[in-house]
This record gives C-alpha cells, structure tokens and sequence, in this order.
C-alpha cells in the first residue's frame, strides 16, 4: 500500500508538470496519497518515513488552500506538526551531544516554521484573525534562527494585509502590513527591499485613510512619509497629496510636498490627474500653478494639448468663461499657425465644446450655444465632409430655428445634407423647417424619408450609434411637431409609419398615449368659444390615434412581452379617453357615436367585471340612439337604412351585455329592458322589418309594461317612414286598457291616449266607414263620457275635442243619408255640451 501510494504521488507530481491535471485534481490525488500514507505508519515509522510524511502532510495541505479550500487542510498541517514533533523525539533519542541536539532542533524548525506560516494562510483564509496571529508570532520566533526566511515571512504578512483590505477589514490589515515592515527591517541582509518596503507602508497609509481619515490620518500621513523616504514613486507622491488634501492642509503644506517630488520622473498623464485632485478639492491657486508649470516640464511632449484641456475645462467647472474662451481661442490660432492639437485631443476639445453649448441649448440661451458650437466650426476645413460636422450643423440649425432664423436653419441644413445626404437626423431637421414653413408636400416627403430609413438605418450612421428605437422616437417627435403646428395629415403620416415600425407594444403604446395626450391638452388650452372649434378641427388625428391603438391591441396578442395585464390596463385608458371625448362631442352625433363605438370596442379587451359591462351597456344604447337619432333628420333612404340596421347591430350586442350585467346583481329598476325595447322597435318598424310583429307579441305578453312604453309604441308605429296603423292601435288599446285599471284615474293622461286612438280609429274626412269600427269609436266616446262625468279634471280642450269629432261624426252620416246614424252621434256630441265650462254658450 506504500509503494502505490508513493507511486500515486509521484504519477500526480509528474502529470501536473505536464499540466495533464487541473491544481484541485492534483490536491484531491495527494489527499489519497498522503491518507494511505498515515494508514500504514506502523508504531515504531523509520526517520525517513516521519519525513515524508512531513512533506506530504504539508504539500496536501498547501494545495488544498491555494485552490480555496482551506478547511480542508487544517487536518494534514496538523498531521504535519504531530510528524515533526515525533522526528524531534526520535532525533534525540540517538543523540547525546548538545551539538547534536542543537542540529536537530534546526533541522525540525525549518519544516515546522514553514507549517505555521501554511496554518497562518489557513486562518487568514478561513477570518480566524487570532489564529493567524498566533501562527505568525509563532513564525517570528524562530525568524531569528532562519533570518533567510525574513523575506518570506514579511511578503506572507503583505499578502494577508492586501487580502483583508480587500475584504475592508481595515483594522486587520493595517496589523499584518505593520507586521510585515517590522519584519522586513529584522534582517536588512535577507530584507525584501526599499522598493517593496516602501510598496507595503504605502498600502498601509491607504488602509488609514480609508478606514477613518479623521481618526487615523497622522498614522497616514507618518506611514506614506516613511515610504517615501524608502523609495521616491508617483504613487506614493499622489497619495502624500491626497491625504493633504483630505486633512485640509494649508496650500502651502500642499507646495511643500509638490516641491518634494519636483525632480521625480513622471508621466504627463500622472501629472495631469494630480493637478485634476487638487482642483477637484477647490484648491484652484495651488491647482492652476501646478497645471501652469507643466507645458515647460513636458515641452517635448507631443500631448501638450492635454494641459490646455485640462485647463479649459476646470475654467469652465469654476464658470470661468470668458478665460475659458480665451484660451480656446488661442488653441484655434494655434491649429492655424503650425501648432494642432493630437486628433484624441482634438477630439476631446469638440466633445467639451458641444457639451457648453448642449448647456446653453437646455437652459433656452441658443445664441451662446451657437457661440458654441462655431468654436466647434473653426476647426473643419471649408467643403470639408464629415459626419461630425453634420451633427454640428443639425445642431445649429435647432438653435436657429428657436431664434426664428429660418433661413440660417435652412442653410445650416445644407450643409448637414452635403455632409451625410442620407442620415435620419438630417431628415428629420429638413422636416422641421418644412413644418415650420407650413410647407405641406415637403414635410410628407421628408417624412416618407424618416420613415423608409427608419425601417433599414443606413450604414454610415454606425458612429452616431443609430440605435433601434431612434426612428421610432424621431417619428413620434415628427407626429408631435406636425401635430402642434395644426398639420393633421403630416402628424398622420408620421403616425403611420410609427405604427409599421415600432416593434415594442409598450413604446408604442407610450406614444400613442403622449400624442392623444398633445392633442387634448392643447383643446384644453383654448379658451371656452374657440375649444370647440379646435376640437372639431382635431378629430381625424384623434380618431385615428384611437382606431390605430385599437388595430395594435388586437394584434399585441402574439407579442411575448406585452403581457395581458399590458394590454388591460392600455386598453382601459384608451375606453375612458374615447368616453370622455364621445361626451365632449355632444353637439356632433356621428363623432360622439364614433367614440361611444371606439370606448366598448377599447373595453372588450378587459375583464368583463361589473363595471367594464355598465360601460358596454351604455356606449352600446348611446350608439343606438345616436343612430336613430340621425336617422330621424332628413337623410336619403339608403342612408337611412344603413343606420337603422347599425342601430339594431348595436342594440344587439347590447343584449348579450345586458345578459350577463344581470347575473351580477339586482337590476329591478333599471330601465334598459324598456331601452332595448324602445330603440328596437323603432329600427325594425322603420326598416319595414318582417319580424317585428314577432316582437310585438312578446311584448303584449309582458304583465309589467309600463303605460308610457306602450304610448311611444304606438307613435312609432306612425313615425315615418314606419306605417303601422293596426300596431299604434292595438298598442293605444292597450295603454288606455292600463289608465282604467288605475286606482285613480289621470284624466289629463287618459285624454291624451284616448285622442290618440281615437284618431288612429277614425280618420278624419271619411264618411263611409264600417258599421263595426264606428260602434267601436263609439265606446271610446262612452269612456270619455264616463271618465268626464266622473272628475273634474278633465281638460276642457279635450272634451270640445271629442264633441266635435262626434258632432262631426254625425254631420257625415247625415250627408250620405244615414239619417238615424247622423242623430245618434250628434246626440252624442251633445252629451258632452253640458261637460263644457265657458265655451258651453259658444256652442249651445
């Protein structure tokens, strides 16, 4: 078993050379390896056996702790330590010699000092501060008989001290970089040198600075003095500054360690970022006049330009800018007598530039933006092209066309064009200064450009990173501009093609919103006689926002990411706007109709809850009755038609809704049954429908019908072009069948119903009339009688009313020489004489 665990050792140190076998295969081969070993020491292990156990016990344990995994290695460092106590036991055990002893004791610390500092990686690795720390001390204690390990033992403590200060466990971290300087003076001969001396204090003033500045910042200040005086470096200079800085130094302290480092060899770029710090703290004198003695520092650099950067822009941070200006002025002469700038300097020259007059633009003061952006212009050669300068021309003509300086904007323009002639940017300020100009055709056209390069950017746009979404954004802007210049059909157009390209619904959705948004604050905005008026102007763009939202809803189906609640929740805006712009349309019954019709279609993609089916009910009905409504006014028949037939669609659906509204609750006194009955009636009667009479049978059959109901049934039914005689009639009966039955009669309503089927019964003017129709006229006339004798309430217009029709009557009958007829209904008509108030002496 010892011969294959040697073996296996040996294959694994082999294969890992060869890099046959990854660090965490190696440490789990010396784990079996080591543990077979363990299981064969016998009572009595030979010399050389405890040793290789020594070393096994310590390279398995190493390796489990290089691969993170230190927990694992407690175990074997442990064995390695027990190993070496019984190597020091058996060495002495042969040895008398004091000399001898002392060898041994020599031999066995260099193996167990190297088995502390492994369990001090362990503990360290694992946060057992105390553990690491007694390990090392442990470490230092034999240091002085193996001053050779001085080296290590120090870069050791470095390591923990970075690794704990990564974790910000400042505290810890400043004990291990302070124990690694001291140890690194123990042995100046075996030392680890000024340099990485000088590297650990200055990780340790960092450790200080960060872990409490205020409470730590002498030790900060001592440490980075220290190393300083141990190795002069950059890093250790911009640290001392920092510090300075931070503990508010007097400029003249902060000069002081400036003058310190004045013969040090450093970068352009280091010098650069410490004038950046010390500007960046306020201290401008002490920041300007270090920046002020660079150009003579690095006069054979070709980055010069960097410094007048810097420059330029700390003047601008500190609002300096008319300095500013200046020295951007000098660099504009320079760039024309021999002295340019680097193209990256010149670069981040523009970028600076742009980003004043991109300031000026946003706080609306476009004449110093465009002061601006002609420093920008200053450095591109005349007829030179350039996709940069295009932009910069865009951005001009903005201002200009904020200035009202149209034909500046337009020149502007042009050179954009003559720069990048197919960018969707340079379309899009073409089209502004069209829409501007009231400019109709030209704005289309340019909108058509937008939106054919919106569907396919064009290649040469790559640097100014034409994303996805910016065709869709500049047609949405283009739809709002049109839109706020009372150009509908361009803001149409520009919507169109919005619709076609927006992938995303819930961009596209935000738009369309933002847009009815637009267009209803600005209705808003008018004052109360010229809203209406702006209003009516505005409904082919508001109506076909709202169409196309509804034609996108349906299709977001089949979109992954516009989940259901999306849809919800858009589609229950767009139902509540279209309501509430039905209502503002009262006075024009086709819009309101239309947006009455655009709310239910809106609602049927959310949940039919209670409240979502009271709104479908009622923009069902409102439809309806607008339809019917048109279809009363003086229109041709075929129109007519058409909308009496959209009433009965409408009224329709309505009854399906009112169906399962019903199911929701008690509804007694609601009167959409008599609604729906009503409007009805009214379409199938006026479109001569055949199966009206099947309505109106179930309708006789009703035991509820109200008296009303049945009286505008029956002035339907003669309404025209509805002709139905027999319809109005049976439908009079029957209401003048419910007057009779009340408790108390109303004599003015029972007049009313009576005059009405009375004439329905009795045309006037004709003579030859059937025996049966006339003695059923006669009882109507009895029941009037009987009514007048029994209440004074009766009106008295109505009671000559029916005197006259039943004395005429009789003069009828008495000219075709029914003479018997004649005197019964004259005699009738003089029964109601004695009824008669004032009028009685007119007509007796």
């Amino acid at each position: 078993v010892e011969e294959s665990a040697v073996s296996l050792w040996n294959w694994t140190v082999t294969k890992h050379m060869g890099a046959v076998i990854s660090d965490e295969q190696r440490a789990k081969l010396r784990f079996v390896a080591c543990r077979l070993i363990c299981l064969c020491e016998g009572s009595d292990p030979l010399e050389g056996t405890i040793r290789r156990q020594i070393l096994m016990s310590m390279k398995t344990g190493k390796g489990w702790i290089d691969i993170g995994k230190a927990g694992l290695a407690d175990g074997f460092l442990e064995n390695a330590i027990n190993s070496i106590e019984k190597l020091y036991a058996k060495l002495r055990k042969g040895s008398e010699d004091e000399a001898d002893i002392q060898a041994h004791r020599a031999d066995v610390e260099k193996s167990l000092f190297r088995v502390l500092s492994y369990q001090a990686e362990s503990a360290v690795a694992q946060g057992d501060f105390q553990k690491a720390v007694m390990c090392v001390q442990r470490c230092k204690d034999i240091l002085m008989k193996l001053p050779k390990e001085t080296c290590y033992l120090s870069i050791l403590c470095y390591n923990f001290g970075v690794e704990t200060y990564e974790r910000k466990r400042y505290e810890q971290s400043s004990f291990w970089l302070s124990q690694s300087y001291d140890i690194g003076k123990m042995d100046m001969k075996y030392s680890i040198g000024k340099e990485m001396q000088a590297k650990v204090l200055r990780l340790l003033a960092t450790t200080y600075f960060e872990w409490d500045c205020s409470q730590y910042l002498d030790k900060a200040l001592k440490a980075i003095s220290l190393a300083n005086q141990e190795n002069l470096h950059p890093a250790g200079f911009f640290l001392k500054v920092k510090i300075l800085l931070k503990s508010g130094a007097s400029d003249e302290d902060i000069n002081s360690a400036l003058a310190e480092f004045a013969q040090l060899e450093m970068s352009l770029d280091f010098c650069l970022n410490t004038a950046k710090l010390l500007l960046e703290h306020g201290r401008e004198s002490v920041g300007f006049d270090f920046l002020k003695s660079l150009p003579e520092r690095f006069e054979s650099s070709p980055d010069l330009g960097k410094i007048t950067l810097l420059h330029i822009e700390f003047l601008l941070q500190n609002k300096r800018e008319l300095l500013a200006k200046e020295k951007i002025e000098e660099v504009i002469i320079g760039h024309y007598t021999g002295k340019q700038l680097l193209p990256e300097a010149l670069n981040q020259l523009h970028i600076i530039l742009w980003d004043r007059a991109a300031k000026h633009y946003e706080d609306k003061n476009y004449t110093e933006a465009l002061h601006w952006y002609n420093y920008s212009v200053s450095f591109y050669t005349p007829g030179q092209i350039d996709q940069n300068l295009a932009k910069l021309q865009r951005n001009m003509a903005s201002c200009y066309l904020h200035l009202k300086q149209v034909d500046k904007a337009k020149e502007a323009v042009k050179q954009a064009e003559r720069c990048d002639p197919n960018s969707i940017f340079t379309k899009f300020s073409v089209y502004k200064i069209a829409v501007m100009e009231s400019d109709t055709d030209k704005a289309m056209e340019a909108v058509i450009e937008i939106g054919k390069l919106a569907e396919k950017p064009s290649e040469h746009e790559d640097k100014l990173r034409v994303d996805k979404n910016t065709g869709s954004n500049l047609l949405s802007l283009a739809a709002q501009i049109a839109l706020e210049n009372d150009q509908q059909i361009v803001a149409i157009k520009a919507l169109e093609y919005l619709s076609e390209h927006l992938q995303d619904c819930q961009q596209l959705f935000a738009a369309l919103k933002c847009l009815v948004r637009l267009m209803l604050s600005k209705v808003m905005a008018e004052n109360a006689e010229k809203r209406w008026v702006c209003l009516k102007n505005s409904f082919l763009m508001v109506d076909m926002l709202f169409k196309l939202s509804h034609k996108k809803l349906a299709e977001s189906f089949t979109e992954e990411t516009f989940t259901g609640d999306m849809r919800i929740l858009e589609a229950h805006w767009f139902r509540k706007v279209a309501w509430n712009l039905a209502v503002q349309f009262k006075d024009i019954p086709e819009k309101m109709r239309d947006f009455f019709v655009l709310s239910f279609k809106f609602s049927q993609f959310c949940p039919s809850d209670k409240a979502v089916l009271v709104a479908q009910k009622t923009c069902l009905l409102m439809a309806a009755a607008v339809d019917l409504e048109m279809g009363r006014q003086q229109v041709t028949p075929s129109e007519q038609t058409e909308l009496f037939s959209e009433a009965l669609q409408h009224l329709q659906t309505c009854k399906e809704v009112w169906k399962l509204l019903k199911l929701t609750g008690d509804f007694a006194k609601d009167p959409t049954d008599t609604l729906l009955l009503l409007y009805e009636f009214e379409a199938r009667s006026k479109l001569n429908d055949p199966t009206l009479h099947n309505l109106m049978e179930s309708v006789w059959e009703q035991p509820q019908i109200e008296i009303k109901t049945l009286e505008i049934i029956a002035s339907l039914a003669m309404e025209p072009p509805a002709q139905y005689p027999a319809l109005c009639k049976k439908a009079l009966k029957s209401a003048l069948n419910l007057h009779r039955k009340q408790a108390v009669i109303d004599a003015v309503k029972f007049s009313k119903c009576l005059h009405s089927l009375i004439n329905i019964s009795l045309p006037t003017g004709l003579t030859d009339l059937d025996t049966c129709v006339l003695q059923e006229v006669w009882d109507y006339f009895e029941d009037a009688l009987s009514v007048v004798s029994s209440t004074d309430a009766y009106p008295e217009t109505e009671i000559l009313w029916l005197m006259t029709r039943a004395w005429n009557t009789g003069i009828f009958q008495y000219t075709v020489g029914k003479y018997k007829e004649a005197e019964q209904w004259c005699g009738l008509g003089m029964r109601f004489l004695n009824h008669l108030g004032s009028l009685k002496k007119s007509y007796e």
